[in-house]
């Protein structure tokens, strides 16, 4: 099965966009979609879905690298939430909202040059400072980029859940 499978992301990747999109399309409806039909959103789909291409073994994993963008709040996966907010993690997420509110350029790059700094003012490296800012955004330590993955989200939104995460941090404490 083990076999199969990586031959199956093999297949995926030979796919062209188009019809990789078009692949996907199954599980981007009710019952597999976990967002409501109104928030699904076909151009940030495609926008997203080169950078989810690259990722998957199987098409149904689409739902888990996307939800993000089309779910109100970010899933809540208790295990991604725990080895991400450790000590600290207050402190990257409320420098990383300051940060960001004033990006003028909404871009990825953009992006990543904030969360860089933020990173090297607390001592991290960029992966280690990134962790929480990823799972607060996307709910989950593993997925699409994260600097793309912000961009497609929205200044807005992304403040937003930086926030969510930092008061659930404060009433955890």
């Amino acid at each position: 099965m083990k076999k199969l499978t990586a031959f199956n992301g093999e297949y995926i990747r030979a796919l062209s966009p188009e019809q990789f999109a078009a692949a996907c399309a199954p599980w981007l409806v009710a019952p597999y979609a976990p967002w409501r039909p109104e928030a699904f959103d076909k151009d940030v789909f495609e926008a997203a879905a080169s950078l989810a291409q690259t990722r998957l073994a199987l098409l149904s994993e689409i739902t888990s690298y996307v939800d993000f963008l089309f779910l109100d709040e970010p899933v809540e996966d208790e295990a991604s939430w725990n080895k991400a907010m450790k000590a600290g993690a207050g402190d990257i997420l409320s420098d990383a909202r300051a940060e960001l509110a004033d990006v003028a350029d909404w871009k990825a790059d953009d992006l990543k040059a904030v969360l860089l700094a933020v990173g090297e003012k607390h001592g991290l490296k960029l992966g280690k400072a990134q962790a929480p800012i990823r799972v607060a955004v996307t709910g989950r330590t593993i997925g699409l980029p994260l600097f793309e993955s912000m961009e497609l989200l929205g200044r807005d939104r992304v403040l937003a859940r930086l926030e969510a995460a930092s008061k659930k941090l404060v009433a955890q404490a």
